[in-house]
């Protein structure tokens, strides 16, 4: 099922399958709930999941110029609102883990368990930031060539001939996303703060789902980071790259059912 809840304004497209305790389902950069689409049906069979279009992607117009990661999570919670639910484990695939952790600062209370998909609790050093700059700049001369140049690299090497169907389909999906969607997610990455104390001190199950062969996320940063985590779950995906919902799909959903199922049998 399909369905729009109100924010500042604008609606937020997001699906609504399977039934009993919820999984919230985030996408990442540039991406749209859709990427969930094929990931998530063994998971309905268990869960009921709540995949979300963020502000600027699909079909969520933008909100200003700059969507922070803040801003994100309070769109969040405007569809959970609106859906009367109350405890909630949230999977965030790289942006949507930063609007994950953002959302448990804000809405601690809501959250049942976090799965760091792809992601890290650090803000962008430097030279990340500068590559954010130049990103804009290349989205502002040519969205269309920025967004085909960059889904392929998001997989192992080794991976992008097998998986060629899927990345075009990554493309098509970015291709959708405004002009004005993906600057304003740029910016809100470059400046989003450090959140790596929200992990420290969590008091639910925290799962991290890390590629060996990412080349987006430090792997041995935020390998270094699982361990000051009370209550921490790793999987290491040997062969994934940033992708490993599609590179090694089974793993990652057999590791995320295991892992709600914890999370509920704490939450009350």
């Amino acid at each position: 099922m399909m369905g729009y809840a109100s924010f500042r304004q604008i609606k937020i497209r997001y699906s609504d399958t399977g039934h009993g305790r919820v999984l919230v389902l985030l996408h990442g950069f540039p991406e749209t709930m859709e990427i969930w689409d094929e990931f998530s049906v063994k998971l309905a069979r268990h869960f009921r999941i709540i995949a979300i279009d963020l502000p600027g992607h699909g079909e969520t117009p933008p909100i200003g110029y700059q969507h922070s990661m803040e801003l994100m999570a309070e769109a969040v919670k405007a569809v959970m609102d609106h859906l009367h639910l109350r405890r909630y484990v949230i999977v965030g695939h790289s942006m949507g883990g930063y609007v994950a952790l953002a959302f448990a600062e804000l809405f601690h209370d809501q959250v049942s368990g976090l799965c760091m998909f792809h992601s890290t609790p650090f803000s962008d050093s430097p030279e990340k930031k500068a590559d954010r700059d130049k990103a804009i700049h290349l989205v502002k001369e040519d969205t269309r060539h920025y967004v085909n140049e960059i889904i392929p690299g998001l997989f192992a090497p080794e991976h992008r001939p097998v998986f060629k169907e899927d990345i075009r389909e990554l493309k098509r999906i970015a291709q959708g996303i405004s002009r004005q969607g993906i600057i304003n997610a740029l910016h809100g990455m470059k400046d989003r703060p450090k959140r790596d104390w929200v992990l420290q001190y969590a008091d639910y199950p925290v799962l991290f789902i890390l590629g060996k062969k990412d080349t987006v996320v430090p792997f041995q940063k935020v390998m270094d980071q699982t361990t000051q985590v009370k209550q921490a779950d790793v999987l290491v995906l040997e062969d994934s790259g940033h992708m490993g919902f599609i590179e090694e799909k089974n793993r990652c959903q057999d590791a995320l059912l295991k892992f709600a199922r914890k999370c509920f049998r704490q939450s009350p």
